[in-house]
């Protein structure tokens, strides 16, 4: 016979699964849970035990495929307390577990470990370059609804670029081969698969190609030194170009206007006492002893003025 509850049992039945929700909610909030799946392989579930220091607090979990709960057999510990136990998966289950605090239950939660999936780096990379693209390569993952990200840059580059494609087969173009560049990749979930709470997954070891060679890294000193001579050749042609257009200029300005020579060294004197007047220094010179002695004598007969007219008599 089914049973039928009262509209009022209802309510409280209701109101009590969501009171044990929220509670649920504060102390996952207190203990600061944290639970991450990798690659399906490991589950980590750690918690925060500085709220109850000095007790070592307990982990039960029961997997779908398990059919009774269990204990922690790895527990994470520190400073000697447990603060994390570590499963191990096989595939997307249902992990329902609880902590406790000796028989004091302070957490109870059922979750699917795909909720927190965090999928192992990409490996083995491969590149094929065509002209200026490249196509980059790995195994994909067993499981599907990834994003393969991958990331590049050049030494010029202060930024990652990204590309994602939904399998490990990504092409970039818009690159040039004579650049050195930077290639890493990691992993991601679809939000709408897998839900808000993933993790990438580590970045992939950074792999340096050029010319569509595989290269141990991208030094700059084996790019600056060339910039550094074409700049330094440029400067040089550049003072030339300067220095000859001065000399070109001042030998055109001589022959268009050439120079007048300075009285002050042609006069002595000038300057230095008549204050650069010639007329002064002219009426000096004129009348100077020196002037007056080298002037020609004159005789008597034209110092006289004429000669003593003669007189006839009648």
């Amino acid at each position: 016979m089914r049973t039928v509850l009262l509209p009022w049992a209802s309510a409280a039945v209701f109101l009590l699964a969501t009171v044990t929700v929220s509670g649920n909610e504060a102390l996952e909030g207190v203990l600061q849970l944290q639970m991450i799946n990798f690659n399906f392989e490991v589950v980590q579930v750690t918690w925060n035990a500085s709220q109850y220091s000095g007790t070592n607090l307990t982990f039960l979990y029961k997997l779908t495929s398990d059919e009774t709960h269990s204990q922690c057999s790895n527990y994470i510990l520190q400073q000697s307390r447990t603060a994390g136990c570590l499963l191990e998966a096989k595939e997307d289950e249902i992990l329902c577990f609880s902590i406790w605090n000796g028989t004091r239950l302070l957490l109870k939660k059922c979750q699917w470990i795909s909720a927190y999936l965090k999928p192992s780096s990409p490996k083995d990379l491969n590149f094929q370059w065509h002209q200026e693209a490249i196509t980059v390569t790995c195994s994909d993952l067993p499981y599907k609804r990834l994003l393969y990200e991958i990331q590049y840059k050049s030494m010029f580059d202060t930024e990652w670029q990204s590309k994602e494609g939904e399998t490990c087969n990504v092409t970039t173009d818009g690159l040039d081969a004579e650049k050195c560049y930077f290639f890493r990749a990691r992993v991601k979930t679809m939000e709408s698969s897998y839900g808000p709470d993933t993790y990438p997954s580590d970045w992939s070891e950074v792999i340096h190609q050029q010319k569509g060679e595989l290269r141990d890294s991208c030094q700059e000193k084996k790019l600056f030194p060339k910039f550094i001579l074409v700049s330094g050749m440029v400067a040089l042609l550049t003072v030339s170009l300067l220095l000859l257009s001065l000399w070109k200029v001042r030998r055109v300005k001589k022959l268009l206007m050439p120079s007048v020579p300075d009285p002050k060294f042609t006069f002595p004197g000038l300057f230095e006492s008549h204050q650069g007047n010639f007329q002064q220094e002219v009426v000096f010179f004129a009348g100077s002893p020196c002037t007056a002695e080298n002037k020609p004598k004159t005789s008597a007969f034209k110092r006289s003025g004429s000669r003593t007219p003669r007189t006839w008599s009648p």
